[in-house]
């Protein structure tokens, strides 16, 4: 496997033969499982570390790798030292060992030769920072959605991952769900005409009360945690819970996410541009409004509103007054498409009643066949194991960097719409606002030693 480090192949052919040698020397046969020499053998096996063992972790990533049979978690790092021995707990069950590493200091995992590829399941704030230090320690990276805390750090991303050539993969599942592909196709195959508008239904986060200062667990590297972002005092309400995997409260704080713009925008603004071929750049025009909570440590946005033009003249409304899902519009009909249920037991429902994943304007458009000569989408049965095949091949995944990158800027971009309440003006190539000075210093944010980028 090209992926593979060269000592951690040796190393791992060279136990092998060495365990052959001495079957041989001590007069036994020399019966090795056929899977040894097989495509799963230990040498051409993808080693994952999982950066992250939360919530999205344990329910999601995790489970969905180990059912990937050439791919084996070996490590698992946390900043919450309970939390890396649920994690080993957990993966040491899934393949009925007692040797999964524990680490909580994700450099010291990015050290270990003899690890292929990583998944991150951070808080959103980390995902930018921890992708770029993966891909120039040469491993291949499965990231947790959105891709980036800011515009500028999403670019960072991209450009480092590029630059790397590594294989790279968001946690934009929803490629891999029929339905999604299904309307994304046959809108790109023109079955509702040519795409005027397209409306996109959020899920809402509830304000929150004040939580008062509390000490800091001994088990919890609380400052690693806070990373690039600035130092408040710590609060379990702001972190998360310290028992069980309930659903976090940093996702409801702006200082380490955006709210539900990004938070479940990253996933519908995707298949947007999946279906509006837009992937690969952005609009040119954003505005909206939105209310924000006036006290409380849950600071996200609440209801909300937020229009875009594309330079195509295709335009997108973002709402959470729409069902959650996402709406083509046409010049001959429309397709709606959705999600069945929850992401995890603790997210919000897709709010789609039973069977209607998947709606046009006129039924007859759902049965229309896809011709040998019309477009055809890339598709996978799952998305963690078509990142780790494109790791295996080289290919490239269903949802790489700049893809990432362009469907979280949109998302970010409307956030900002909402932060300045007026129409702004975006140039997609060059990543900057028209005129607009204060609006550009909203590309980024500060970054706070040592936790931040580096050259």
């Amino acid at each position: 496997m090209k992926n593979l480090s060269h000592r951690s192949i040796l190393s791992r052919r060279s136990i092998i033969k060495t365990s052959l040698g001495a079957a041989a020397v001590a007069g036994f046969p020399a019966i090795v499982p056929s899977s040894v020499f097989g495509q799963n053998a230990p040498s051409n096996r993808i080693n994952i570390g999982a950066i992250g063992v939360g919530r999205i972790s344990r329910g999601h990533d995790l489970p969905a790798i180990q059912k990937v049979a050439n791919a084996r978690v070996i490590a698992v790092c946390d900043l919450d030292a309970n939390r890396v021995e649920q994690g080993q707990a957990l993966v040491n069950g899934f393949y009925s060992v007692n040797s999964t590493k524990g680490y909580r200091d994700y450099h010291e995992l990015l050290a270990n030769k003899d690890i292929d590829a990583v998944v991150i399941s951070t808080p959103d704030h980390q995902h930018a920072v921890l992708a770029v230090n993966a891909v120039r320690a040469g491993k291949d990276v499965y990231l947790q959605k959105p891709a980036s805390l800011t515009i500028s750090e999403g670019r960072s991303m991209a450009d480092a991952v590029k630059a790397s050539g590594r294989i790279f993969q968001i946690g934009s599942q929803q490629r891999s769900w029929v339905q999604f592909h299904r309307a994304c196709e046959l809108v790109r195959n023109g079955r509702i005409g040519d795409v005027k508008h397209v409306e996109v239904g959020l899920p809402g986060d509830p304000s929150g009360p004040d939580a008062p200062e509390m000490p800091v667990p001994h088990t919890f590297n609380y400052d690693a945690w806070l990373g690039t972002t600035p130092v408040v005092y710590y609060t379990e309400m702001r972190a998360h819970p310290q028992q069980g995997f309930d659903r976090p409260g940093w996702l409801r704080c702006e200082q380490f996410g955006a709210g539900m713009i990004t938070g479940w925008g990253a996933h519908h603004v995707d298949t947007a541009h999946w279906g509006m071929n837009t992937e690969l750049t952005g609009p040119v025009e954003i505005w909206g409004t939105a209310e924000f909570p006036t006290h409380g440590l849950w600071n996200v946005h609440g209801k909300f509103k937020t229009d875009a033009r594309y330079a195509n003249g295709m335009t997108m409304s973002i709402s959470g007054d729409y069902p959650n899902g996402i709406k083509f519009i046409g010049t001959k009909g429309w397709i709606f498409v959705t999600r069945e249920g929850n992401v995890t037991p603790s997210d919000p429902t897709s709010g789609a009643p039973a069977g209607k994943i998947l709606e046009a304007s006129d039924p007859k458009i759902l049965d229309s066949a896809i011709g040998p000569n019309e477009i055809h989408l890339a598709t996978a049965d799952e998305h963690h194991a078509n990142w780790l095949d494109c790791v295996r091949t080289r290919k490239t995944p269903l949802a790489p960097a700049e893809i990432a990158h362009r469907a979280c800027s949109t998302c970010l971009l409307h956030h900002i719409a909402m932060k300045t309440k007026r129409k702004l003006n975006w140039d997609p190539v060059a990543e900057r606002f028209k005129n607009d000075d204060e609006a550009n210093t909203m590309l980024s944010r500060p970054q706070r030693a040592p936790y931040g980028f580096k050259s």
